[in-house]
């Protein structure tokens, strides 16, 4: 029969071998759970409220940290830089995120997470919207559009959408009369002057 002392020493082993033991167990679970599927990852579907929050605090974080050193460029107010980026948003982005009396698309419909209306505004700095819009979002249907447009054209569009908020519906529609390009006579002139994806 052990002594008490040496039952003492055995002790100090017990508590890490029940730790490691539960650690490796936990780690065993979630591993059979997503192998076996057990997350359903439909767009139909949503996140339980945990899930949900732990992924947009970590995309809130990431934008926020990333957009930090991102120079604004003074002039987001100016009429030809919305006017420019209205030409932009109504082919870019507007079938997800929506314009003043514009009803949902069936594609703003089946998105999850669900595109943020952007006519309701933001509580992102202009630096954020900048860095969303150049880099995308995984996992959420927003495009890394600094891949096919300059940086120049994607603060038009962030210009574009801080004033989009302040609009009506009959101005919503002149902004976007007046721009100088369509999207895709922009686009036309990136590829003609070689500059398509090249920053």
């Amino acid at each position: 029969m052990p002594d008490k002392a040496s039952a003492r020493v055995a002790r100090p082993w017990l508590i890490p071998l029940c730790v490691g033991g539960a650690l490796l167990a936990g780690f065993g679970a979630a591993a059979l759970g997503l192998y076996g599927g057990l997350y359903n990852v439909a767009a139909d579907e949503p996140h339980s409220q945990s899930v949900y929050r732990l992924l947009e605090t970590v995309r809130d974080r990431s934008i926020a940290v990333r957009a930090a050193d991102i120079d604004v460029p003074p002039d987001l107010s100016e009429p030809g830089r919305i006017a420019s980026g209205a030409g932009q948003y109504v082919d870019m982005c507007s079938s997800c995120h929506l314009a003043p009396g514009m009803k949902r698309t069936e594609i703003s419909r089946g998105l999850y997470p669900r595109a943020p209306e952007l006519r309701r505004g933001s509580r992102a700095t202009p630096a954020e919207d900048f860095w969303v819009v150049k880099h995308g979002i995984k996992a959420t249907g927003m495009p890394a559009w600094g891949v096919t447009h300059s940086d120049k054209l994607l603060w038009d569009l962030v210009a574009f959408v801080r004033k989009l908020p302040e609009l009506s519906a009959d101005e919503y529609q002149a902004i976007v009369r007046s721009a100088p390009k369509s999207h895709d006579e922009i686009m036309e002139g990136m590829e003609m002057e070689g500059s398509h994806g090249d920053h």
